[in-house]
């Protein structure tokens, strides 16, 4: 896995930016991966990527919009607005989280 620098961090990556190891991910990471795709977290963005990092710990996997509204309580209209376009993907990737299953 290719190795990359964000923020003062190394850490690995898959050929798409996505984090390898939710380890090395931290909130300073989390800052910088946001500004990077243009989005300037707020506390509803970190209600967001706080349960989308604690599901991964007790599922395996990313969370998808879906199972965010469901089970998170963030309806996908609110997942748009908050990271808009592609929100399970963006979501994943500032959470330091695989991409979820079903992402192009």
């Amino acid at each position: 896995m290719p190795v990359t620098t964000i923020a003062g961090h190394e850490v690995h990556v898959d050929d798409e930016g996505f984090l390898t190891d939710p380890a090395e991910w931290d909130r300073d990471l989390a800052v910088a991966l946001a500004e990077a795709i243009g989005i300037e977290l707020t506390t509803e963005h970190w209600k967001v990527l706080e349960f989308l990092r604690a599901d991964f710990a007790t599922q395996g996997e990313t969370a998808t919009s879906r199972r965010v509204q469901t089970v998170g309580g963030v309806a996908v209209k609110d997942q748009f607005a908050l990271f808009p376009k592609k929100p399970a993907k963006k979501m994943a990737y500032i959470a330091g989280l695989p991409k979820p299953r079903g992402c192009v």
